[in-house]
Formats: C-alpha cells, sequence, structure tokens
C-alpha cells in the first residue's frame, strides 16, 4: 500500500522576473519539449463551499474539486465522449442499459485502487434521500445497478435516458473512506482524498487553496508542480494582481479590462488573451413566492422594460450577445424561432395596469398600499453583473419601480439568501451544460432542495422536460426544448439577460494553451513552463 506524502512547499520568486517579464514576447504555444515545475497561480473570484462532489452547485467548488476525482467519461476539446477513468464502456438494448469496465491501477491517494465499488458507491449516496444533494436526478432515473466483478458495472433504465452518458462523466467517490459517514460533516468537505492530476495541500480559508501534483495520476504527473487558486473577489483588484504579475490566470476578464487596459504594451508582452461565447447566461431572476412578482403578467411587463441591448452596451461593452432562454445561441437546443420581448415601456405599463399596480402621488407604482421596490441581489466583486444591475435600476425608475441594489460576498449570498429563498431578486448566471436537460434547475419537482430556487411550476414545462429526456432522437429532443423555451418566454421566471464571451489572459511563459469549442482549460495538465521561463521553483519534502 502507497504511503499519503506529506508536502512542504519552497515557494523562490525571481523577483528580477517583474523587471524583465515585457522583454519575454509571444511564444508558440506547443512549442518545445515539455519541461516539469513552475507553479500556475489562478485567480479566483469566489471560494469554494464544498469540495466533495455533488454536495454544491458554485462554479469555485466545481472547478477545484474537478483536480481530485475522475469519472468514467468525459468530454475531449471538441465536446465528444471520451473514455477516462473507464477502460472500455457499452450502450446495449437501445440505452437502455450501459456497461462500463473501469481501468485496473487507477488508485486513490491513499493507495486503494479505484473499482466499481467506488461507482455503486456513488450511485447509492446520490439516490440515499438524506444525501444533500441537488443532482440527484440522474442518478434516480437508474432502475437497476448491478457490479459486475471488481472493475465491471452496469447500469439499466426504464426507459431511454438520454442523460445515462452524461450521468457517468460525474466524479466517482472514495466508499471505503465515506462510507457509513454523514457527507454533512466530513473532513472531505475540506480536505479531499485525491484520485485526480492533484493533491490537496493547503486550504487558508478567504485567502487561497494550494494543489500539488500527483506523482501516481493514471494519466501521467502533471507538468506543472502546483496549483495555487487565490482567492480574490473583486475582479478590479483580480486585474492588479495579475498586471502585477501575482497571478498567471484570470479566467474572469471584464470588457474594460480585456478591450483597453490588457492592450497596454508591458500587459501584452507578459499575458495572451483569449475570447469565446462563453457556456453561461446571465439572468435576473425573482422569488416567484412574492407578491411582487408571482403574477407572470408583471414578469412580462419587467420583460418589456429591460432593454437587454443597452445592457450589452452598457455592462459588457458588447462583450456578449443577448439571449431568451437557458440555452446558448449556437447550440442545437436554442429555440430561434422565438422574438425577444422588444424595449416597450409604454406596453410594459399598460401590463402592471392590468396586474392592478397604478402610480401613487410620489410617482411609485402601489397595489394594495405596497409600494413596487425591491432589492436586487449578486455577487461582491463581479463589476459585470453589478452593472447589469444599475443599468436595470435605471430602466425600470421612470416605470414607477423603485430597485435597490446589494452586493453580497458569494459564498454567503448562496448559503444565506439563495438557497434558503431570501430574496426578491438575484442577478446571477448558470452554466450550461453540453445536454440541453433542465429538470434539476426548471422542474417543480426540484423547487426546495433542488436548483429550482426561485419556485417555477409549470405542469407543461415538466411534461416537456419528462419527455426530452426520456428519448434519444434529437429532432424529437429538440421539439420538446422548443416548447420548453416558449413556456419559459411566456411565464418569463427568469428576465434571461445576456451570454457573455469568456475573457481570459495566460501568462506566456505557459506553452500547451490551447483554444478549442471546450474553451482553453480543457487540457491544463499538459501546460507547462520551460526551465528557463519558471518563475517558481518547488521543494517536496516527503
Amino acid at each position: 500500500m502507497k504511503s499519503q506524502r506529506t508536502f512542504v512547499v519552497l515557494w523562490i520568486l525571481a523577483t528580477a522576473f517583474f523587471f524583465c517579464a515585457a522583454a519575454e514576447g509571444n511564444a508558440d504555444a506547443g512549442n518545445g519539449q515539455p519541461e516539469s515545475g513552475d507553479i500556475l497561480v489562478y485567480g479566483m473570484l469566489g471560494e469554494p463551499s464544498n469540495l466533495l462532489p455533488y454536495l454544491s452547485s458554485d462554479s469555485a467548488s466545481s472547478e477545484v474539486a474537478g483536480q481530485f476525482y475522475v469519472a468514467p467519461l468525459k468530454y475531449d476539446k471538441d465536446f465528444n465522449v471520451v473514455k477516462w477513468a473507464a477502460e472500455d464502456y457499452s450502450v446495449l438494448d437501445g440505452g437502455l442499459r450501459l456497461r462500463f469496465t473501469l481501468r485496473k491501477g487507477v488508485h486513490w491517494q491513499d493507495g486503494v485502487e479505484l473499482t466499481a465499488d467506488d461507482a455503486e458507491f456513488t450511485y447509492r449516496t446520490m439516490v440515499d434521500p438524506n444525501t444533500p444533494t441537488a443532482y440527484a436526478g440522474d442518478f434516480k432515473a437508474i432502475k437497476v445497478f448491478r457490479r459486475l466483478d471488481r472493475y465491471s458495472f452496469e447500469v439499466e433504465y426504464e426507459k431511454p435516458f438520454p442523460r445515462s452518458i452524461n450521468t457517468w462523466m460525474g466524479s466517482l467517490m472514495p466508499g471505503h473512506i465515506l462510507a457509513g459517514l454523514d457527507l454533512r460533516g466530513v473532513s472531505q468537505a475540506r480536505s479531499p482524498l485525491s484520485c485526480g492530476p492533484y493533491l490537496m495541500e493547503q486550504w487558508e480559508a478567504g485567502a487561497s487553496l494550494s494543489l500539488a501534483a500527483n506523482p501516481d495520476y493514471f494519466e501521467g504527473r502533471p507538468y506543472i508542480d502546483r496549483v495555487v487558486y487565490r482567492i480574490i473577489p473583486d475582479l478590479t483588484t483580480m486585474f492588479l494582481e495579475l498586471k502585477a504579475g501575482k497571478i498567471d490566470v484570470m479566467s474572469s476578464m471584464t470588457a474594460q479590462q480585456y478591450l483597453y487596459q490588457a492592450k497596454d504594451p508591458f500587459f501584452t508582452a507578459q499575458y495572451n488573451t483569449y475570447r469565446s461565447l462563453a457556456s453561461s447566461y446571465v439572468y435576473m431572476g425573482y422569488n416567484l413566492k412574492s407578491p411582487l412578482f408571482s403574477d407572470a403578467r408583471v414578469r412580462r411587463a419587467l420583460a418589456y422594460a429591460v432593454n437587454k441591448g443597452d445592457i450589452v452596451k452598457a455592462a459588457l461593452l458588447g462583450q456578449g450577445v443577448s439571449t431568451i432562454g437557458p440555452y446558448k445561441p449556437d447550440s442545437w437546443a436554442y429555440n430561434t424561432g422565438i422574438e425577444d420581448y422588444p424595449h416597450d415601456p409604454a406596453k410594459a405599463l399598460l401590463l402592471l395596469e392590468e396586474a392592478g399596480w397604478s402610480k401613487s402621488a410620489g410617482g411609485l407604482l402601489e397595489k394594495d398600499g405596497r409600494r413596487f421596490s425591491f432589492t436586487l441581489l449578486t455577487n461582491q466583486g463581479n463589476e459585470q453583473r453589478i452593472k447589469t444591475a444599475v443599468v436595470i435600476q435605471s430602466q425600470l425608475q421612470p416605470l414607477g419601480i423603485e430597485v435597490k441594489i446589494r452586493t453580497v460576498e458569494w459564498a454567503a449570498l448562496i448559503q444565506q439568501f439563495v438557497s434558503p429563498g431570501y430574496f426578491d431578486a438575484v442577478i446571477l448566471g448558470w452554466t450550461i451544460p453540453q445536454d440541453p436537460d433542465g429538470f434539476e434547475v426548471w422542474h417543480s419537482s426540484r423547487i426546495g432542495g433542488g436548483l429550482n430556487f426561485v419556485g417555477y411550476a409549470d405542469k407543461e414545462a415538466d411534461a416537456c422536460l419528462d419527455a426530452a429526456r426520456s428519448t434519444f432522437d434529437q429532432i424529437e429532443r429538440k421539439k420538446r426544448y422548443d416548447r420548453f423555451q416558449e413556456i419559459l418566454h411566456r411565464d418569463q421566471p427568469y428576465c434571461f439577460l445576456y451570454v457573455p464571451y469568456t475573457l481570459s489572459a495566460v501568462h506566456k511563459r505557459f506553452r500547451g494553451v490551447e483554444s478549442a469549442p471546450a474553451g482553453i482549460f480543457h487540457n491544463t495538465n499538459q501546460w507547462w513552463a520551460p526551465l528557463d521561463k519558471q518563475r517558481y521553483q518547488t521543494v517536496f519534502v516527503r
């Protein structure tokens, strides 16, 4: 059995680097033979909440946890399904059965081998009603789980389930460590047992997380010795840290930074910048239990009142596109037949009057003695979303609607406001997965404990989601999702705002950075830095 290793790091910063970096110039991303060493420092806006798979829904947790866990399958850079921890897999009986054979010799960091026991433990945990997860739906669609031998298992479905492949792109959990424990309080939430490319080294709350390369990772030890995530909950501060050379990667530049500040000759000498349409969208979501937003006529009125084009111009400086639903505009599932609500304040007022709202002597809308005044929450430090809130505030004010803007630190926003439903309206975003199934966010069964935190419920929308996730026929799924988007467009539980461009910067000393449909971060385990460009030295003490 392999012993666990204790790592002690000595970071030696080449001070002269700061003064010589401008002379580094552009380099071919794939030039030369890969060399090991150095540290890759990311700027991260929010702090992870939980590093156990499936127990959190924030992007920070997902990004970091992805360094520790593996799955039978994954997407490649072009979004093709490829084998990862699986040596082989088969789709049988028209999709009613999936069979997997895991690779031999894949180990957790304590030396215990990854086996079908871990797949079964993950399945059993996810269907356990006591597991605090928002992602149980895919696993609950499984009719039977069968462990065939030490490395092989198969799952059987009652009916075709097109997300079955995606289910097994989810992380496998270490059953030998977690079995019998209450996952809500285990130490692995902060100190996960790794089977992936990196090992957790240190988590300094509110400041940083340090990860060390896993020498026993089955796909090969990463070239970069260490990955550090610095928690910087403000994009302006993060960009200043980037310019100062204190971080190497910023994946969330603002449009202002990308278009203007990143054009500075000193900056362009140090960093390469990248732009691609994000697999995410930003929205204004309403608490549908609130008397302000329970009437769909009011929500449609707000859709007429909000000028998305002006938001894209003002908040994104044009670095994004407006949207009408929860899918990426260049994806097959996006309903191109829906015409967005035009900017029409007069129409908005008519709908508000129809819903019983009228202007008081003070100019504010009132109904039954209540003013139309609400607090619009968003996450602290996200300049793009804050600017979006300001534009919306200015657009609704002439109608007699008072919008008060409040920004809250990310973890507190999710844990204290969004999850328990203590909000009027929020500006947030969702990642857009490759499979268009929207069950977890939109199905009425996911109200309370799921991701449907606004409380949206519509029987026809539920039926569309149920039918679309019950067939592999993409044409049929397209019909269902088109109708689903029409229902959302009618009901406006969210005001869908825009899909931004992902604006990133990576220090030029790193090679192997490759633009692809999956973005530039699909292959970070293959990034490396030439020895003469490496900025840090690391010493590992076992």
